[in-house]
């Protein structure tokens, strides 16, 4: 198999993946966010700390340790991808698939506007009219909620600024998501502890499925990232980009389909928008990149659920 079609069933597969996670999370109940992410932490931690053994990778680890200010950075994105998982399963746990979903379609919108605000990039018009139909898409969609979409917003700035900080520091997947869940596996302990002493933990009290399904979100969530790493070598950022919309076109049809929620016509209008502005931002992006005979600089980074 040649090394672009690898490339592409990876990102497939990466994208694939979280996309079903709507249907993976609600499987952790009784646990509530708290625990669910919590757990999420440390068992994607020995995942990856046992990955890192098997292909000796320490040093890479090490090296990261050592380095006072990437470690700084990833310390930032340690903090925002755990509040994105928390959110994330919060939303999907309590009937807000849909809007989860929302999240993820703009997040690629959120990522160009910082880069205008902390690298002065400047936008192409086609670009600054997919941001401005977006905003419009949100102000849709505060009508029709009653409230401006936080869980959406949460999540498209947590994720685009974990984006932001990859960005400063770019590390291999596996070495870089050792360090940001180990600097946040103290805090993950202690919620169990108190969790637990209080007599609130489900993990070993509510059988050995479940147990089992919560070290397995470790599992869950180290491999799409891992799998997007091996797609992200192969192909180019263009093409990873068109990938990435399959994964909340996933979450909203789970959103619609299977759990029912409501998608009323003025929220399917705002939806209609936030498509409106993303085929125009792809079609300049996409337009770009020919021009200048190269893939765009990575506007787009993995979906990190």
């Amino acid at each position: 198999m040649d090394e672009r079609r690898l490339g592409v069933l990876s990102g497939l597969a990466a994208y694939s993946l979280w996309g079903l996670f709507p249907l993976y999370f609600p499987l952790l109940k009784p646990a509530g966010g708290l625990e669910i992410v919590a757990h999420r932490v440390l068992w994607s931690l020995l995942f990856i700390g046992l990955l890192l053994t098997a292909v000796r990778r320490w040093s890479h680890v090490r090296a990261l340790v050592t380095d006072r200010r990437r470690l700084l950075v990833l310390t930032g994105a340690a903090v925002l991808i755990a509040a994105n998982w928390l959110v994330f399963v919060y939303g999907v746990n309590s009937g807000h698939v849909v809007e989860t979903s929302l999240g993820y379609f703009i997040n690629p919108l959120v990522s160009v506007v910082l880069g205008v605000l902390v690298f002065s990039e400047r936008l192409r018009p086609l670009q600054w009219g997919a941001v401005g139909i977006a905003a419009v898409a949100v102000a849709v969609l505060t009508v029709d909620y009653g409230r401006p979409p936080w869980i959406a917003l949460t999540l498209a700035l947590t994720f685009a600024l974990y984006g932001l900080m990859k960005k400063i520091v770019r590390v291999e997947a596996a070495p870089g998501l050792f360090v940001e869940t180990l600097l946040v596996a103290a805090p993950a302990i202690v919620v169990l502890a108190v969790l637990h002493g209080d007599g609130g933990g489900t993990f070993g009290h509510a059988g050995a499925g479940h147990a089992a399904l919560l070290v397995g979100s470790g599992v869950a969530t180290a491999i799409p990232l891992l799998l997007f790493a091996a797609a992200a070598r192969r192909i180019p950022l263009s093409t990873v980009g068109l990938l990435q919309y399959l994964t909340p076109l996933m979450q909203l049809a789970i959103g619609v389909f299977v759990y029912e929620e409501p998608m009323p016509p003025v929220r399917l209008a705002g939806f209609a928008i936030v498509w409106v502005a993303l085929a125009v931002f792809t079609a300049d992006m996409l337009r770009h990149a020919r021009a200048t005979s190269r893939p765009p600089s990575a506007e787009t980074v993995p979906a990190g659920l």
